[in-house]
């Protein structure tokens, strides 16, 4: 019997301090995320119970996207009787229902920004009342269309060789899914040949063929719209250039011989030309006369 005396004590202490204490503070908000496209407004919904006195207040503070709710930054307080907003959101953040002492503390957040997207946390507190659940995460996404995207290219772009296409939009909630097509009318690629990765953006292209020369066209896209940008891939046949350099040097040779034929043949008709030395015979029977006196 003992027991079951202690146990009836001991609630009955309970209940007396929480009588004693006042009531429990109680915060409701949305289990589910909310999305709002950007430029509109927002109503983030936040109920409490609890018995409204002269020491009640409430805040609202912000946590950006992978930071704790340590780092939250204040963006409006009610306290005694007055509303104060505050931090980089004061001129658009007010309360739906002002003053919030009716059990609603929703916070209405106009011309949404991507840099709104992230946690908001509802506060309420109320001495002497204590604490069950005094506090209400908010997770909010501003939709974003797609931006600009991107496009750049690289490895080698020679037949046989391969390519990497890439395609980014800088903005863009939630994250655009990206989709490469190959514009004008070209032949079905092999098997394998062309494989894409609609979350990176990227277009991987290999045993590239004079056929994969063409324009190349990405498409950014997500519930909020959609961008593209355009690249030309230009593939080249490696042995063409062979075939252009043998040839170059051929010519380069028949010219080389032609000229030294030329030269050659200038020069023999330039020693025909040339006059030979004759002796007169006249002079030398002179010489021998005139030995003889």
């Amino acid at each position: 019997m003992a027991w079951p005396l202690l146990g009836a004590f001991l609630c009955g202490h309970l209940l007396n301090f929480v009588c004693l204490s006042g009531l429990a503070v109680q915060v409701t908000v949305p289990t589910e995320p909310l999305s709002m496209p950007m430029g509109k407004t927002a109503e983030l919904s936040c109920s409490y119970s609890t018995s409204v006195g002269d020491n009640f207040a409430l805040e609202w503070s912000f946590v950006q996207p992978g930071k704790t709710i340590s780092a939250s930054v204040p963006i409006l307080y009610f306290t005694n009787g007055h509303l104060y907003p505050t931090g980089s959101k004061a001129d658009r953040a007010s309360l739906l229902h002002n003053p919030p002492t009716g059990g609603l503390a929703t916070l209405k957040l106009t011309d949404l920004r991507p840099s709104d997207t992230g946690t908001y946390l509802c506060n309420v507190n109320n001495p002497p009342d204590f604490y069950t659940n005094g506090l209400g995460l908010i997770n909010l996404t501003v939709l974003v269309a797609p931006s600009h995207p991107l496009c750049s290219q690289s490895g080698q772009t020679s037949v046989g060789g391969s390519a990497a296409l890439r395609c980014s939009s800088s903005e863009g909630a939630p994250k655009p899914v990206y989709n490469w097509v190959h514009l004008g009318s070209s032949p079905t690629p092999p098997p394998g040949s062309m494989v894409q990765d609609e979350v990176s953006g990227q277009l991987i292209l290999t045993n590239l063929s004079l056929t994969s020369s063409g324009t190349y066209r990405c498409v950014a896209s997500n519930q909020m719209g959609s961008a593209s940008c355009e690249l030309n891939l230009s593939v080249t046949d490696s042995s063409e250039g062979r075939v252009a350099g043998t040839l170059i040097g051929v010519l380069l040779g028949v010219l080389l011989l032609s000229v030294a034929a030329f030269c050659l043949i200038r020069f023999q008709k330039e020693r025909k030309k040339e006059p030979k030395e004759t002796y007169g015979g006249s002079d030398l029977r002179l010489d021998s006369n005139t030995q003889k006196r």
